[in-house]
Order: structure tokens, then C-alpha cells, then sequence
């Protein structure tokens, strides 16, 4: 097993290295290898953050990072959602994406030495790619290596169609075959690559009784994690004083300018824009910094425009924000479906965004 396997576990290299290690990945979760609570962390982290990198980088060694993205994919696949596949996958490709810009925009030397590093022609071949890229001359002002020569099937092969017009071939310069891409074009085009073979397959049958018992634990918490998408899909009223309680608190402390801590920034966030709010009045309305706002809400609504939901009251409890007001969660164990529900009771409710001073009525500091 290489350092780069553990970089880059998706390769096919690494998929080889893990089977011809003899690795029994039941084994692994019965014994409460360290792989497993890695590979645990790799979706979590995923379906809460949009990355798979470890929160603690130093706590696992090649191995155990190698060995967690089967083990992923066995949770992913007990998940049996395509949203958690969709969030997964793009999770995956991001950290893929930012790793290999890192070692492909490296100093050469320094490249070399790095035994988890990637270099360019062997992340084309990984995608069938060697001989589809040349570099282009540069032209008089400009850096060498900025525009590439990419064949046009395999353009096409990983272009989305909802990345807008630029993306077009007919926005785009051709010759015998080839399209002019910028450099950080392909690296967007392999973050696409990547994406879409960790999506392979997934979720896959096959996953035996006596490995999906020992694993129930982890799915279970997973699955609160991932919440039901359809919850809040027609809830576009926004009340603040009919929010729930552990949001309204979340709220008038973002308000007040107390840090709310990575989980309580996450389950606001999500809490707003499941109400359809706009990073402007999101901002607005919670008093954040708008930056994170924008990156998070891009995060939240992912490209196929999906909603990620807040997390469940649940979750919410074991983050320690909710504290089942009124034992609430035996109606209402989603924070979005507790919210629809005041709404319903409520009589002259109207949307904060119509109100004159935008006052935030009954929220809790």
C-alpha cells in the first residue's frame, strides 16, 4: 500500500492494492479496526462538510486512510439514497480536486520527492486521458502551460451541461478535433472524472446480512445526518418567531455575534435556505458574514438542484442545540416539519421579508 493510494484511493491502483492485501473488510468491522471509524468519519464529513479530508489528519495512517473508502462505500451503499451517493461522490471529487491542484501546480522537484503525490500524465492515464491533452504554444504575454488541447470526445464525455454557456462547443475554439481548454478547465473536467467513478456502482447490492448488522449503529446515525430531503419542499414562509426553538436560539446568537461553531452554523444555514431564502436575505436575516453564507448556501444547493436538509432534531441533540422542547420529537422529529407545523397552527403569519423594520420576533438570545 503507497502513500499515494491513501491520497488517492479511487485509483485503480488502490482498488488492486486493497484486494491483493487480502484485507477482509467484514473482519475489519468486527474487530473495530480504525479503518472503519475512518471511513465512518469519510461520510459523515462528506454529507456535513462537502470534503472527505480527515478532521484530524495525524490520528491515521496510510493504511487506515486506504482502507476507510471501502468502508465508505459499504455505508453509502446501507444508506440506499441517492442523494447521500450524490453528496458523497461530489465530496469525494472536491478533495480529489483540491489535492491534485496541489500536486499538479507544485514545484517539480519538490513533486518528486513526495512519494503521495500525483503527476500529471499518470492522472490522465487513471482517466483514459494520455494523448487527449496537449499543451498549446503560448501566445506573445501569456504563461506557458495556460491553454491545453483536449480532444473533443473526451470533453464531452465529462463536461456538465449546467455549467453554462461558456461551456458550449460552440462557445469554444476547435481545431482537428480538439477544444482549447484553460488549465484549470481540465482540472475542473477531472474533478468531473473523479466524481463520477466514485458515484460508479453505487449504491451496490450485495452487502451481507451479518456486515450490515454490525454496521446498523453507524447507519443509523448516518441517516439522521441525511434526513429527509423532501421535508421542507413547500415551506417558503419566513417567521422567525414560529421557528423552532433550538433555530431560534441558533438565530438570535448569530445575531448577537457569538460563534455558533461549525454544527451550529450548519444546521442554521441549511435550516434557511430549506426555506428558500437567498444568500442576501439569509444574510440578512441571521447577521453572518456573507462570504461563508454564499459558499455554504453553493454547498447546500448542489448543481442538480437538490436541497440538503438541516439535520434532524436528533442530531440536533446530540450536537447538544436541541433539547426537545415539550418532547416535540415524538410529532415533529424534523426541525423543518416542526416549523410547517406552527405555521398551520398560526393565524395572520406574515413573511419577515414583507415586514416594514424586518423585526425578528421571539428570537431567543
Amino acid at each position: 500500500m503507497e502513500p499515494r493510494h491513501a491520497r488517492y484511493p479511487f485509483f485503480a491502483s488502490a482498488r488492486e492494492a486493497v484486494r491483493g492485501s487480502g484485507v477482509d473488510l467484514a473482519a475489519l468491522v468486527a474487530d473495530g479496526d480504525p479503518a472503519v471509524d475512518r471511513g465512518r468519519e469519510r461520510v459523515e464529513r462528506a454529507l456535513t462538510e462537502g470534503t472527505v479530508e480527515p478532521a484530524e489528519p495525524l490520528e491515521w495512517d496510510a493504511r487506515d486512510e486506504l482502507l476507510s473508502y471501502p468502508i465508505a462505500r459499504i455505508l453509502v451503499s446501507l444508506l440506499d439514497s441517492r442523494a447521500a451517493v450524490e453528496k458523497y461522490a461530489g465530496a469525494e471529487a472536491r478533495t480529489a480536486h483540491r489535492r491534485f491542484t496541489e500536486d499538479l501546480d507544485a514545484d517539480p522537484d519538490g513533486a518528486r520527492r513526495d512519494p503521495g503525490r500525483v503527476e500529471r500524465d499518470a492522472l490522465l492515464r487513471e482517466f483514459d486521458l494520455d494523448g487527449a491533452v496537449q499543451v498549446a504554444e503560448p501566445e506573445p504575454g501569456q504563461t506557458e502551460g495556460k491553454w491545453l488541447w483536449l480532444g473533443v470526445g473526451a470533453y464531452l464525455s465529462y463536461v456538465d451541461p449546467d455549467w453554462g454557456d461558456d461551456w458550449r462547443l460552440v462557445n469554444r475554439e476547435l481545431a482537428d478535433g480538439e477544444v482549447r481548454v484553460e488549465r484549470e478547465e481540465l482540472y475542473r473536467l477531472l474533478r468531473a472524472a473523479v466524481r463520477d467513478r466514485v458515484a460508479e456502482g453505487l449504491p451496490f447490492d450485495g452487502v451481507g446480512e451479518e456486515l450490515a448488522d454490525e454496521l446498523e449503529a453507524e447507519i443509523t446515525d448516518l441517516r439522521d445526518l441525511l434526513a429527509d430531503r423532501s421535508v421542507g419542499a413547500d415551506l417558503d414562509v419566513v417567521a422567525p418567531e414560529h421557528f423552532p426553538p433550538c433555530l431560534a436560539r441558533l438565530l438570535g446568537r448569530a445575531r448577537d455575534g457569538e460563534e455558533l461553531g461549525p454544527y451550529g452554523r450548519l444546521s442554521l444555514l441549511s435550516f434557511l435556505a430549506g426555506l428558500n431564502l437567498d444568500v442576501d436575505d439569509a444574510v440578512a436575516l441571521s447577521g453572518l458574514d456573507p462570504e461563508p453564507v454564499a459558499e455554504r448556501f453553493a454547498y447546500l444547493r448542489d448543481e442538480s438542484g437538490a436541497q440538503y436538509p438541516p439535520p434532524s432534531c436528533r442530531t440536533l441533540g446530540e450536537y447538544g442545540l436541541c433539547d426537545n422542547e415539550g418532547n416535540h420529537r415524538s410529532v415533529a422529529p424534523h426541525p423543518l416539519e416542526y416549523y410547517g407545523r406552527q405555521l398551520r397552527e398560526a393565524d395572520d403569519v406574515v413573511d419577515w421579508r414583507d415586514r416594514q423594520d424586518r423585526d425578528v420576533d421571539g428570537v431567543e438570545a
